[in-house]
């Protein structure tokens, strides 16, 4: 058969050949170019209860503490950095595996440099550990001037720790109330805001974090009511999913899980 030349096509044929050949560079550009989007993963979990870098994530003075027989797990998500070039294959293998998430970068950062990020990031953490000692010690009837409470946890930034900050306060002053252990000698792990008043909020990336709680050996998993939807579509088996509202919903929770009492559900 003789080979055709583009001479020899007709006008339309010539006219789809080069709309053919344009869609080929415009997905190959694509391929190649940076995207605006993250992808996320399970990151990593910390027992709030215990050391994290060799120091303690919880160091509390002016009053009597306790030993834990279980662990309050904090969870967070891994994402591909700032700065990080995101293109079409990325995108297109995250959006088909359940333990990874294609974001808007702005969902994940707020500013335009590595270090604003960091900033932000840092002032997040700083204010949910200063809400969540209010929380817990307000819960407690405590007052802050006469109990020093420290939090500290290295290469965490944002505000979702705040809920487990606030049970590991509790949890080493109190206990469960009765002279026993929050945990019931479980690992816990969850995730959400809290407040001063002790109202817990919606974080985001719960999916991966039940993955990552999972992952480490939690069996109950603490997520913002608002999030069961959710926190229901990728939930790992054998993990038990407990919506909360409040600090002393949460509380109330984990005293009926050791109890048998009325514990709810997504």
């Amino acid at each position: 058969m003789p080979a055709v030349s583009p001479r020899a096509l007709s006008p339309r044929a010539r006219i789809i050949a080069v709309c053919a050949a344009l869609v080929i560079v415009l997905f190959a550009v694509a391929a190649l170019a940076p995207l605006p989007f993250t992808v996320a993963q399970p990151g990593s979990t910390v027992n709030v209860l215990g050391a994290n870098g060799g120091k303690q994530v919880i160091t509390i003075s002016g009053s009597g503490t306790r030993k834990s027989t279980g662990q309050l797990r904090m969870t967070t998500i891994a994402a591909t950095g700032p700065e990080a070039t995101v293109r079409l294959g990325d995108v297109v293998s995250g959006w088909f595996r359940t333990d990874r998430a294609v974001l808007p970068r702005e969902a994940v950062y707020v500013g335009d440099t590595t270090k604003e990020i960091e900033r932000h990031n840092a002032d997040q953490m700083r204010e949910s550990q200063n809400t969540a000692t209010s929380a817990a010690l307000g819960y407690l009837h405590k007052s802050p001037r006469d109990i020093k409470v420290t939090l500290r946890l290295a290469d965490v930034g944002g505000p979702s720790a705040g809920l487990l900050f606030s049970l590991g306060i509790v949890n080493k002053l109190d206990g469960d109330g009765r002279g026993g252990d929050l945990t019931g000698g479980r690992t816990i792990a969850g995730t959400g805001t809290i407040d001063a008043h002790g109202t817990v909020g919606a974080v985001g990336g719960v999916p991966l974090k039940t993955q990552a709680a999972k992952r480490d050996g939690a069996t109950v998993f603490l997520v913002p009511k608002a999030e069961c939807g959710d926190a229901r579509a990728e939930q790992p088996k054998g993990l038990r999913l407990v919506p909360v509202t409040t600090l002393d919903g949460a509380v109330r929770a984990l005293r009926n899980l050791q109890s048998g009492g009325a514990v709810p559900h997504c």
